[in-house]
């Protein structure tokens, strides 16, 4: 996957959103921008981009005294995204096709990131309303032979907001098979437990969280409970660009589901950017 090289800019930044997130001090602004560029200095560039991400935002949280900046937006986006459910509930229900349909809302869902653009998207509700009309790529038949085969299914969540459309596609697969995870601790605008809990997702199934801070699942810095809970699933669902980032070499059978937005992750799939894609992971299979 991408180096950390790729993702210079973007590094920079997200060290300056984080630091406004977390108040209007301009000094702050400016260590954290710093903080990030020495912190970029000593790094191995061929890292991955949420590895070293999650050392950034760890020296951005110490340096403001917040452990959670993006609280007020996430639950925000939460609330926003609530809003909309009922219309977009009645949608799936009256579509001729509710499975591909919920999928193609809960991939557009993942358009709510400040890891890539720097804010939350103020055009969600516009491209949730166009969402069956994007390029998609991905083998839909394929993606629902996998879940009827599995006995055991972990879904990985991604953001806050997003995480709400998870919940909706969700109850389009078969609940009693399902866990779904979250981030262990603050990172970005990741969901968390409060999140899932917002969404409703306890009603559905078991929700376990990661036990790291990393804006992606780097399976080194999880919980020993959780990298048994993952190696136990025989499929993941997997959501969002940083889960794909961290994930897309684990020997594991991986079903990715997420809005391509930058253009290092296009020439790496192949995919334009803007494009739905739900991708097989290259390893795992039998």
């Amino acid at each position: 996957m991408r180096s950390t090289l790729d993702c210079l800019p973007c590094f920079v930044r997200q060290a300056l959103t984080s630091a406004r997130a977390a108040g209007d001090d301009a000094l702050l602004h400016e260590e954290a921008v710093r903080g990030a560029l020495e912190l970029l200095r000593g790094q191995d560039l061929s890292a991955s981009p949420p590895a070293v991400a999650q050392l950034m935002h760890r020296r951005i949280r110490e340096l403001a005294g917040d452990p959670d900046p993006f609280a007020a937006m996430k639950k925000h986006a939460d609330e926003a995204m609530l809003r909309l459910l009922p219309a977009l509930r009645r949608r799936v229900r009256d579509a001729d096709d509710p499975f591909t349909t919920a999928m193609r809302l809960a991939i557009a869902g993942n358009t709510i990131d400040v890891g890539v653009g720097g804010r939350t998207d103020g055009r969600t509700e516009e491209l949730l309303e166009t969402a069956l009309d994007g390029r998609f790529a991905g083998d839909i038949e394929e993606f629902r032979r996998s879940i009827d085969e599995a006995d055991d299914i972990l879904f990985l969540t991604d953001n806050a907001g997003e995480i709400v459309l998870d919940a909706l596609f969700a109850e389009q697969l078969p609940l009693e098979k399902l866990t779904f995870a979250v981030r262990g601790a603050p990172v970005l605008n990741d969901a968390l437990m409060a999140d899932a809990e917002l969404a409703g997702l306890p009603h559905l199934a078991p929700v376990v969280d990661n036990g790291s801070d990393g804006p992606g699942t780097i399976l080194s810095d999880c919980s020993p409970a959780f990298r048994e809970r993952f190696a136990a699933a025989d499929l993941i669902i997997a959501k969002g660009q940083g889960n794909y980032e961290t994930l897309s070499d684990e020997p594991a059978r991986i079903r990715f589901l997420f809005l391509v937005k930058c253009p290092v992750v296009a020439g790496h799939t192949g995919l334009p950017v803007g494009t739905h894609a739900l991708l097989r992971s290259d390893r795992g299979e039998t």
